[in-house]
């Protein structure tokens, strides 16, 4: 056969912005095989929304990690939005949560099994991972590898080359599109393999190699999700959100003084902007005597409970040491007026309160 009329594999590699995925591409790439990256965006991306909006992240550049290692890689990368499928995966995980509300062994499952559907759909010959046996303790052990490939439907067209010498032989391998040889056998905890790697691929700048990239895994933001559903529960709601209760649970302090409402304090003026597009959703707080935050109040306050968000309002003020300050209520129904309040000294919000 004339080598000009052999066909050159293609293989969609799932790109998180973290090295593991760009050197799992870089490894098939440098075989001759044409890669493409795929993202799927659920929601829950540590990048993005906070970083961009807080003061104290200003100086840190505001990019997409999946785009840039992408751009790094020189290849093409498919940005897929499953915030509404990724609901079920998260809500009814098969095989469970992790230490938080991370449900990663379905997750994975789930994102292989589209990054499949997609390169039917686009004529692509297999799928690429930067999985590593034992790095971590839900989704990459060596028990859980069949699993992915099996409940994905995947098979042994899902490649794995950080670790495929760990692995049985995969479909690209039988196929001579790929050679285990040039592949690697990198296993645990330790960063150090994958650094040396970057090292020999002349990668001189990746993202937090020891960060997760999914906020689930977050304790602090697992106990607000938590507290959302339990909060739609007490109101004979589904635990289903929004995309917007997502991005709310990264801004601002929460905190929940009784089960019927829930209040929401902005951290530095860019949480205050931020905060300020959702006003005519909920009750809010703004002090007109000092500079201070921004506050939001969720549920179904009493009159009593507002004068206590006003008072926590003011204990994260620039008026927190005055006898009194002045602080513009205004609620759903858009009627404000000002309240006289005295701030709640902190020892009576933090310990009990906070989410």
């Amino acid at each position: 056969m004339n080598p000009e009329n052999i066909k050159q594999p293609k293989a969609v590699a799932l790109i998180s912005g973290g090295l593991d995925s760009m050197l799992a591409a870089r490894v098939i790439m440098e075989q001759g095989v044409h890669v493409e990256g795929i993202n799927f965006y659920t929601g829950f991306c540590v990048e993005g929304h906070t970083q961009a909006i807080r003061n104290q992240d200003k100086n840190k550049p505001k990019r997409n990690n999946a785009l840039w290692a992408a751009e790094q890689l020189g290849i093409k990368l498919h940005i897929i939005d499953i915030v509404e499928e990724y609901k079920d995966v998260l809500l009814k995980p098969k095989h469970g949560y992790g230490q938080h509300m991370n449900p990663c062994l379905d997750c994975k499952i789930f994102m292989v099994r589209k990054a499949k559907q997609w390169a039917d759909e686009n004529g692509f010959d297999f799928i690429i991972t930067g999985e590593v046996i034992g790095q971590r303790p839900m989704s990459q052990r060596k028990a859980t590898m069949p699993i992915i490939a099996k409940e994905s439907d995947v098979g042994s067209r899902l490649v794995r080359p950080l670790c495929a010498k760990f692995l049985p032989e995969t479909y690209p391998e039988k196929m001579g599109w790929i050679d285990r040889n040039k592949m690697h056998d990198i296993s645990g905890r330790s960063r150090k393999p994958q650094m040396a790697l970057a090292e020999k691929f002349a990668i001189d700048e990746y993202a937090q190699p020891a960060g997760g990239c999914c906020m689930l895994t977050n304790e602090h933001y697992s106990k607000k999700l938590v507290d959302l559903w339990q909060a739609k529960a007490a109101n004979n709601q589904t635990r289903d959100y929004t995309l917007d209760d997502i991005i709310m649970l990264k801004i601002g302090r929460h905190f929940r003084p009784k089960e019927n409402f829930k209040v929401i304090i902005s951290r530095d003026e860019g949480e205050s902007n931020f905060l300020r597009g959702y006003r005519s959703e909920f009750t809010w707080l703004e002090l007109t005597s000092h500079d201070g935050p921004l506050t939001i109040v969720d549920g179904h306050p009493t009159e009593e409970d507002l004068l206590l968000a006003a008072r926590m309002t003011a204990r994260y003020s620039q008026g927190r040491d005055a006898d009194t300050v002045e602080v513009q209520l205004t609620t759903l129904d858009g009627v404000s007026k000002i309240l006289n309040v005295e701030p709640l000294p902190a020892d009576e919000v933090l310990p009990q309160w906070h989410i």
